[in-house]
Parts: C-alpha cells; sequence; structure tokens
C-alpha cells in the first residue's frame, strides 16, 4: 500500500512537472483569432516587400520620364510611405517588450496614416476616372462627392478607435469601439465600386464600337487592376459587418484591414503606371488613338467615346516663296520658285523680272514684289476633323 501511495505521489509530481515545463508565455499562446492575425499580417509585409521589389525597375522607367506630373508625385509618395507605415505598425505588433500603456499612446498611428493613404488612393480613381471621362462634369461632381464623404468619415471614425485588450507581450493592435465603425472602410468600398463600375462602362463602350479580345481589352484598361481592388475591399467589409468577435479581446473585425490598405496603394500605383502616354491631367484613354504623319499630328478618340469637346487636327502650314514679274502677263510662263528647281522663260515676250524703283535714294531696296502663298498638308481625313 505504502509503495503504491509513493508511486503515485510521484507520477503526480512527475504530472505537475510535465505541465509546468508546457506552459507557454503570453507572447506565445495565442488564442485561435488573434494568432491568425499575426500570420496574416505576416503576409501583408510580404506583400508590400513583393510589391517593392517587382515595381523597381519600373519605377525606375518613370523617374527617367520628363516633367513632373500630379499622378508621378503621388506614385513615389505611395511607393516611399506604404513601406514606411507598416513596417512601423509591423513593429508594434510583433514586439513582446510593448507593453499596454506604450499601446494607449500608439494604436492611433494606423488608423490615421490608412485614413490619409485611402484619401490619396480615392484621389488617383476620382483623378483617373475623371480622365478617361474626357473630364465628364457629371463624372467629376459624383465621384468628388463620393471622395469628399469618404474624407470626413474616415476622420470622423479615427476617434472611435481602441487599443485591443491583450496580454502583455501579445502586440498593440487598434479596434474599433463599436460595429458600426465599419463605415471608415464602407465609405472606401463605395468609392472603388463606383470607380470599377464606371472603368467597366467605358471600356464596354469602347468594345461595343470596334470589337477586341475581351481579355486584351481588360489588361489595357487595367479592369483587372480595379477588380482585385473591389475585391479585397468586399471581403474587408465580410469582417467587418458579418464575422462576430468572440469578446472584446478578439480583433477578428480588422484581420484583413492591413491586407486591403496595402494590396489597394499597390493596384493603385499600377493604375498610374498602366496609363499610355503623358500622366498629365490624369493621362488618356488608353482606346484612344494618336496619328503622326507628314507634318500633321491628329488626336482621335476611339469611336462611341464620351464627352463633347472636339478634338481638332493640327496642321502645319508650309510657307513657299515666289517671285512675281511686273509688266505684260506671260500666260505661258511657268512660275519661278526661290529654290531654283524651276525656271522663268526669260528673253521671251512679256517674260522674266521686272526690277522697281529703288526705295532709298542710295540705291538700296528689294528688285521685285515677293508675295507668300500658304498652302497646307492635308492629311488622312478633313482639315479639322471634329469627332465626338
Amino acid at each position: 500500500m505504502n509503495n503504491t501511495a509513493g508511486n503515485a505521489t510521484a507520477g503526480n509530481d512527475t504530472s505537475s512537472g510535465n505541465s509546468s515545463a508546457i506552459s507557454l508565455p503570453p507572447s506565445l499562446d495565442l488564442p485561435p483569432h488573434l494568432s491568425a492575425q499575426k500570420y496574416f499580417f505576416v503576409c501583408t509585409l510580404t506583400v508590400a516587400a513583393w510589391d517593392v521589389l517587382v515595381l523597381t525597375p519600373r519605377t525606375w522607367r518613370l523617374m527617367k520620364q520628363q516633367g513632373w506630373p500630379l499622378l508621378k508625385l503621388i506614385y513615389y509618395f505611395l511607393r516611399l510611405y506604404v513601406p514606411a507605415e507598416f513596417t512601423i505598425v509591423g513593429v508594434a505588433f510583433f514586439d513582446t517588450a510593448w507593453s499596454q500603456a506604450q499601446c494607449q499612446k500608439f494604436f492611433l498611428f494606423e488608423p490615421v496614416c490608412t485614413a490619409i493613404l485611402l484619401a490619396i488612393t480615392s484621389f488617383v480613381h476620382v483623378y483617373r476616372i475623371h480622365a478617361i471621362y474626357e473630364k465628364s462634369r457629371s463624372v467629376l461632381y459624383g465621384m468628388g462627392s463620393l471622395y469628399a464623404v469618404q474624407i470626413v468619415v474616415t476622420a470622423i471614425c479615427c476617434g472611435f478607435y481602441r487599443s485591443t485588450p491583450l496580454e502583455p507581450g501579445q502586440g498593440c493592435i487598434a479596434e474599433p469601439k463599436h460595429s458600426w465603425v465599419g463605415i471608415y472602410w464602407l465609405s472606401a468600398t463605395i468609392l472603388y465600386t463606383v470607380s470599377f463600375v464606371l472603368a467597366v462602362k467605358r471600356s464596354h463602350k469602347a468594345w461595343s464600337a470596334k470589337h477586341v479580345n475581351l481579355w486584351k481589352l481588360m489588361l489595357r484598361d487595367g479592369l483587372n487592376l480595379y477588380a482585385a481592388i473591389w475585391l479585397v475591399n468586399m471581403v474587408n467589409m465580410l469582417f467587418w459587418f458579418i464575422i462576430t468577435p468572440t469578446g472584446p479581446e478578439d480583433p477578428i473585425r480588422t484581420i484583413v484591414t492591413s491586407m486591403a490598405a496595402v494590396l489597394t496603394a499597390s493596384m493603385t500605383m499600377r493604375i498610374i503606371l498602366a496609363v499610355r502616354g503623358p500622366l498629365t491631367n490624369g493621362g488618356r484613354y488608353a482606346g484612344s488613338k494618336v496619328t503622326r504623319s507628314a507634318g500633321t499630328i491628329r488626336s482621335q478618340r476611339a469611336a462611341g467615346g464620351v464627352g463633347t469637346n472636339p478634338v481638332l487636327s493640327v496642321q502645319q502650314v508650309q510657307p513657299a516663296m515666289y517671285t512675281v514679274p511686273l509688266g505684260a502677263e506671260n500666260k505661258t510662263g511657268d512660275w519661278a520658285g526661290e529654290d531654283g528647281k524651276s525656271s522663268v522663260h526669260e528673253g521671251e515676250k512679256g517674260g522674266g523680272i521686272y526690277p522697281i524703283e529703288p526705295v532709298n535714294a542710295d540705291g538700296d531696296g528689294d528688285e521685285g514684289v515677293k508675295i507668300t502663298i500658304d498652302t497646307e498638308t492635308h492629311s488622312q481625313l478633313n482639315e479639322y476633323a471634329l469627332e465626338k
């Protein structure tokens, strides 16, 4: 009996020792949703780093282009801003030395910086859609109103975030105090939805006028980029309004926000890089054509284009210099050009160049009358092409 009791006591001691040996610190003993969020944030940082690496050659080529239009400035700002923001957020998220007292002073960093990021990317969408619709005022007023609402809503919602009550060493995460704070992302998602719809509508109108391969049309007009932005923001809406957290310490609502911000910025930068021609005033629609021939530069909108502004062809005028004789008219003589390629039948009756009296007393003056005849170079269409 004593031996049995002793063995049982020893077994209990061993079990207690094993249980204490496998206990983890709070930084490793994470709830399922928090653990998933940390893994997902690693994916976000990987996408941000990969984006910087992949776009480096195109970033350099854009740098060599002349001028600094607004879209080019925005591109380079995003190129530096996105990695900087999420590197700082990642340090606060993974650093086990961060205390909750430090987090109380820092947690607003991500929602405020992300609101600035969304404001910049949304401006690119408004600017670009307005440009491909030939500066349509209805498009400007509609998307401009959505943009203004987004700025106001995101600014107000930043005041309704709080620090997620996590254990020491589990990081610093900002989360909303109420579910309605999700309108922070809803306002941006609505704008990106309208942007995607208008981009598709513009491409469909060009395709209806001239059928092209749909895959090429999608890549040419960047519809895949608009669709990616819309999709990631809609998935973010799913987590904000449908999935319910298990408690105040569960940050499941914000699990996709960082990825949504990074992909929105990444695809927006690619929209800028996809603009054909100069970036001035938002660039032109990729379906429009520019033809050059023999001193003529003509800008043509694709059939079915939007807008009422006429496009006029620019004709270069080539002057021709001729010398006209004074005196009797020689109906059979040729005109003599100054280039010497044609001649006047001198010596014939009524032919030749007849001098006039010098203008000045010292003998200076022109020995004939020169007139300039303007000739216009006509190209493929009429002199002025009015297109709609």
